[in-house]
Formats: C-alpha cells, sequence, structure tokens
C-alpha cells in the first residue's frame, strides 16, 4: 500500500478561511458562479499500534467560490462522511481542498472527522504527475493526526470504473451570492415593523440544540424602537432553558444586530443573557436560500418574508448556560433572517440538515389579515439536494399553477406534515416535536397583539422524496433524530 507521511499546516486555502473549528474571520463569498461536485474515494488505513489495515471509504461534497481554475489554485471547501470500519463513521466531516493540478502540482485535501471520541484530522495530497497521470490524479496517499501527532498512515483511490460518471454529473456552477449584505438591517424607520436575526444548531459532540432569537420591535403606535431576544438550550438529558435579554433601545448597527451587549454580524455571534454566555465564530459553508419569492425580501410587499444568508453554516466556540459550557466545533446550523409587519396567525417552519444531501426549508403560515386567515396555510418549501434548488421558484408551493397543485400543510402538535408535488417529483415531509423537548414562549407584535411559539432546536423529521420513473421511485429518504430544527406557533 502506498503511503506517505506529512505534517499538518495551518497555511494555505486552511488559514485563508480560518480553518475547521478555527477563530480566524470566515472568508465571504465571491459573487458570480462558483462550482460544486462530489467525489468518492476507496481504500485503507493503517492505525499506529495495529498489525492490520482496515477498510475506508470517503463521500465528500467540494464546494469552491469560483469556477475551477486548471492554471491556477483553486480554494474549496469540503463537507461529507468518512468510514474507517470498526472506528469511525462521521456523517458531519468538514474540511479545506486546494485545487492546484498545474501551478503546485497537486491537490491538497485537510478534513477533520471524529473517531471513538476523538477529533482526527486526514491530510494529504494527490502529486500530479504528467508521466503517471492516471494514478496520480485517482490516488491519494494521506495521514491522520490527533492533535498534531501522526496515528496512522493510508491510501485512497478514486474508483474510476463505478465513479467517473457520477462525479462528471454531480459538477454545478451555482450563482455565488455574498450573504453578508444580507445580515444588513432592512427596517427604514416605519412604525409597525418587526426584524429577526436567529440562529439554530446542534452541537455534535452532545446532542444539545441551541437557539439565539435577536429582534428588533418598531412599535405601530411610533414608539421608539427596541431590540430584544433570548438564548435557549435543548440538551439530551434535562429541561430545556432558556434566558432574555432586552428590551434595550435600537442603536441602528451598519451590520446585523446590536443591544444590550449582544451581536449578530457576518461571522461572529457573541453575548450575554442571564446565565447564558455564548461566543461563536460563523462559516458559511452553501449559498443563500430564499425561502419566500426572492423579490418578496428586496420589495417588501408581503407582510413578511425569510430567507437563509447561508443554506447551511458551521459554529465554532463557546456556548454556556448554568453549570455547563459546550465546545463547538464545527456544529452543523444556520442564520436566518424575518423582516414583516409580525407573526401570522399561524405557522409552521422548519430546518432540516440533511448533512451532505443538502438542506430542507420549510414555512407553513396564515396570514393575520381579514379574509386571509380563514385560508388553509400557504406553504414555502425549498429543498437544496445535489447542488439544486427544487421547486425551482418559490411561488410554486405556495401557489400552484392557477391555485391547483398547491402543497398542504397539516399544522398540529405534537407532529406535523407537508405534503406535495412540483413537476416529477414529490415530498412528504413529518415533524414530530415531542412536548418534553419542546419550548414555549410568548411574542408581541409591533401592535401589541400577543402570539405564542413551540420551538423545538431537538424535533425529529422524517422525509421521503419520489421521482416520477412511469411509476413512483424514491429519490431519497432522511430520518433525523433529535437534530432538526422546528416551530409552531399560533394566536
Amino acid at each position: 500500500m502506498s503511503t506517505r507521511t506529512s505534517t499538518p499546516d495551518h497555511t494555505g486555502t486552511s488559514g485563508a478561511t480560518g480553518g475547521p473549528g478555527g477563530t480566524g474571520a470566515p472568508q465571504r463569498p465571491r459573487p458570480g458562479r462558483g462550482t460544486t461536485f462530489r467525489e468518492s474515494m476507496l481504500g485503507r488505513i493503517r492505525l499506529d499500534g495495529e498489525d492490520r489495515d482496515r477498510p475506508v471509504r470517503l463521500d465528500l461534497h467540494g464546494a469552491a467560490d469560483r469556477v475551477l481554475r486548471p492554471l491556477g489554485t483553486t480554494p474549496a471547501r469540503l463537507t461529507g462522511r468518512i468510514r474507517v470500519a470498526g472506528w469511525a463513521d462521521d456523517p458531519d466531516a468538514i474540511g479545506t481542498l486546494e485545487i492546484s493540478p498545474l501551478a503546485r502540482r497537486r491537490i491538497r485535501y485537510r478534513v477533520d472527522f471524529t473517531a471513538d471520541g476523538r477529533r482526527i484530522t486526514l491530510d494529504g495530497w494527490k502529486s500530479i504527475s504528467p508521466r503517471r497521470p492516471l494514478a496520480s490524479m485517482t490516488v491519494l496517499p494521506y495521514t491522520l493526526y490527533e492533535d498534531g501527532t501522526a496515528i496512522g498512515t493510508g491510501a485512497v483511490r478514486f474508483p474510476l470504473a463505478t465513479q467517473l460518471l457520477p462525479f462528471l454529473a454531480s459538477f454545478r456552477f451555482p450563482r455565488r451570492e455574498d450573504s453578508a449584505p444580507l445580515l444588513a438591517p432592512r427596517w427604514d424607520g416605519t412604525p409597525g415593523r418587526t426584524e429577526v436575526w436567529y440562529t439554530t444548531a446542534t452541537d455534535p459532540a452532545t446532542g444539545t440544540g441551541l437557539w439565539l432569537h435577536h429582534e428588533l420591535t418598531a412599535p405601530a403606535d411610533g414608539s421608539p424602537p427596541f431590540a430584544h431576544g433570548w438564548a435557549a438550550a435543548f440538551p439530551q438529558d434535562g429541561p430545556v432553558r432558556h434566558a432574555r435579554f432586552g428590551p434595550t433601545p435600537w442603536t441602528r448597527p451598519a451590520e446585523g444586530f446590536t443591544g444590550d451587549g449582544i451581536q449578530a454580524a457576518p461571522g461572529q455571534l457573541s453575548g450575554a443573557a442571564g446565565e447564558f454566555s455564548w461566543k461563536l465564530t460563523e462559516r458559511p459553508t452553501d449559498a443563500p436560500l430564499y425561502t419566500f419569492p426572492r423579490w418578496s425580501w428586496r420589495r417588501p410587499l408581503l407582510p413578511a418574508a425569510q430567507i437563509l444568508p447561508a443554506a447551511r453554516a458551521r459554529y465554532s466556540g463557546t456556548f454556556a448556560y448554568e453549570d455547563t459550557t459546550l465546545s463547538l466545533d464545527g456544529a452543523p446550523g444556520a442564520s436566518a433572517r424575518i423582516y414583516g409587519h409580525g407573526n401570522a396567525h399561524r405557522w409552521a417552519w422548519l430546518h432540516a440538515d440533511l448533512g451532505d444531501d443538502g438542506v430542507l426549508e420549510i414555512v407553513a403560515a396564515v396570514s393575520t389579515r381579514p379574509g386571509l386567515r380563514r385560508l388553509p396555510p400557504l406553504v414555502f418549501l425549498r429543498l437544496r439536494h445535489r447542488g439544486r434548488t427544487w421547486p425551482r421558484r418559490a411561488e410554486r408551493t405556495a401557489l400552484g399553477w392557477a391555485g391547483l397543485g398547491r402543497f398542504r400543510a397539516d399544522v398540529a402538535l405534537p407532529t406535523w406534515t407537508v405534503t406535495g408535488r412540483a413537476g416529477p417529483r414529490r415530498i412528504r415531509v413529518e415533524v414530530t416535536q415531542p412536548e418534553e423537548r419542546t419550548l414555549t414562549l410568548d411574542y408581541a407584535d409591533p401592535d401589541g397583539s400577543p402570539a405564542v411559539c413551540r420551538n423545538s432546536e431537538r424535533a425529529d423529521a422524517h422525509i421521503l422524496l419520489e421521482r416520477w420513473w412511469g411509476r413512483w421511485r424514491t429519490e431519497g429518504v432522511w430520518t433525523l433524530e433529535g437534530t432538526a430544527h422546528a416551530e409552531v406557533g399560533d394566536r
């Protein structure tokens, strides 16, 4: 077996982005088009102290903020799954990729993953050689490190016979959009408006769900605007805990939310409330996702609109409450934004991180406006799967075709469902929010009318995606146990 011993460094692409779990400011995606692709490799590893090799499989998703440059160097982000027989199976591996086949004659992989409760780094590169073009482009020798110390060496190979066509078909060149401007405050001084920045995440080490809610309220009677919000933790063992902050005067920050010593800005989340304190870095790992039509965020004609500046993100740092301190290292989650007149008459929300397969976002709501509150919930569903977003237009799930083919939501507790069909695909989503994992909080609209939400950052979700090929065939099935983020609210 071909192996190489290498020493991990913190330069190149890893240093430019702050690295997995790093503390540097995240690199903002450049506008224009990017590149995404999928790659699977198979091989073996020999761990120190063992007399046999273990089978290894890498299933990785790469995302670059520009179109690949064969003559230059292209940095990319890696997410995916690493499996080592009898030792590791981490579906939340994260790292960086340096694609430089001619300029540096290498393609370097650095991926962090968890094995047997330990944090491991895979570091290796394909050394591109014109004398051995096939072997040098398909064989990846690597070394495993723990706390900077080598603990094993191995190699994986890209199997051309079975993976070449899926690899080539996986390439996408999505339009890139900088997420930072989407975090800037939208409020223009008009009374009767509310604006929200909220973040949800799951600590993979403990299974704890996290919720940070930051809100600006501009009262309808013209009173001065104020900032307020809360932090909440949903541990696996023990009751849900939360603490509120504010109200405090709104200071009109240039970026994100600032109030009462609490900040939600591009790449940074920090603050303290009651017995809670947090200091987190946020690293976007996906492009923005418009749950509502894109125009509704630019031109606020609807009662409210919601977006995700980055469909998925990773969070690192500390989150403490009472006598517990969580040390997050690449925890999956996302931050979202809401701008509108207040809360819906009735609503349901789901954020489901599907790992390397993508993300699902759902908002189902009944408007408070007279005449509309008698209608069934309008469903806005966006599934980003294999580099594409379905349905293509956000209006499709809510309006159908002249009212026909609208997606349906049956909103109740502890279980609610969404079903629908667009084009050759159909989907069924079932969300369960167990009472012991759900936090009930009261809201107040800018006009003072009350609302209540029931939120769970440790919800369960079962998602079935099917495609018509002469008959309905399963395209994807996902079951999230305690890692879905969901909410049901009403008056």
